[in-house]
């Protein structure tokens, strides 16, 4: 009886694949760096040190007020993911499974509207926030909060599919545990992983959002950007490669937080 070999590709295809979704990646990343170099007497590093020197940083300040405002903006709708999105979908698959359909198309529903068409629903909505909270930045974060839930619902879900939630719950409650306790204690370490890319497209969402800010009018890092970009080119070409970095930094440490600790070799 004739054996079936591997279908897949060969090991050069494979290797050409990735030579060219990584030159898709790279070419413009490698750009970009050249382009802050670009000096009269050739490659300098002269407007990368402006950027981090306080004497000649008075041009890029927005972009340093609006970066501030982006990493509050952050935290605010990561508390909310955390905070409010796990919980729910905890108590949905645990307490009410027959919702979970409808919760779901309700959760996933913002990827398929404009950000445009957001702004205009939300619009009255930040007129009333305005006059009772203020007209701070970080009141983007209930529309950032929106935005993210079809992304942060996805990475959650998929933890949840992969522990058994009510076997655990139930045998915690069984030994006398709180709710509270079990949601933090049993089950939020098993939806480690979930919950950490949750949180890390959420950060992602919020640094790279432009829409929504700048039609609500909010001093964020990208709105910031757009406008010291029409006096210098240079500083948000450096700031766009310094928040690239960032995010693939803490990437690796996600990654290694969800790996968890190495257990001890016996």
């Amino acid at each position: 009886m004739a054996v079936v070999t591997g279908i897949g590709p060969s090991r050069a295809t494979r290797r050409i694949i990735g030579l060219a979704v990584g030159a898709f990646f790279a070419i413009p990343l490698i750009s970009t760096f050249l382009f802050t170099l670009r000096g009269k007497d050739g490659p300098s590093f002269e407007r990368w040190a402006a950027v981090f020197d306080p004497a000649a940083s008075a041009a890029i300040k927005p972009i340093w007020t609006g970066l501030g405002n982006s990493l509050i903006l952050a935290l605010v709708t990561v508390a909310i993911v955390l905070l409010v999105l796990a919980p729910t979908m905890i108590l949905v698959n645990l307490r009410f499974p027959k919702l979970k359909p409808a919760f779901e198309f309700a959760v996933l529903l913002p990827i398929s509207i404009p950000a445009i068409v957001l702004v205009v629903g939300l619009a009255p909505i930040y007129l009333q926030i305005g006059r009772t909270l203020g007209t701070g930045t970080w009141t983007l974060a209930f529309a950032y909060g929106i935005t993210v839930l079809p992304f942060a619902f996805r990475s959650i879900q998929a933890s949840i599919d992969a522990a058994d939630l009510r076997t655990l719950s139930e045998a915690a409650r069984s030994l006398g545990a709180s709710w509270p306790t079990v949601v933090l204690q049993v089950l939020a370490p098993n939806l480690r992983q979930g919950l950490l890319a949750a949180s890390l497209i959420s950060i992602a969402v919020v640094l790279g959002e432009f829409t929504i800010a700048s039609l609500l009018n909010r001093q964020v890092f990208q709105t910031a950007m757009v406008v010291v970009q029409k006096q210098d080119p240079y500083a948000p070409a450096i700031f766009t490669l310094l928040a690239l970095a960032f995010v693939f930094l803490l990437l690796l440490l996600i990654g290694r937080v969800a790996r968890g600790p190495r257990k001890a070799r016996s």
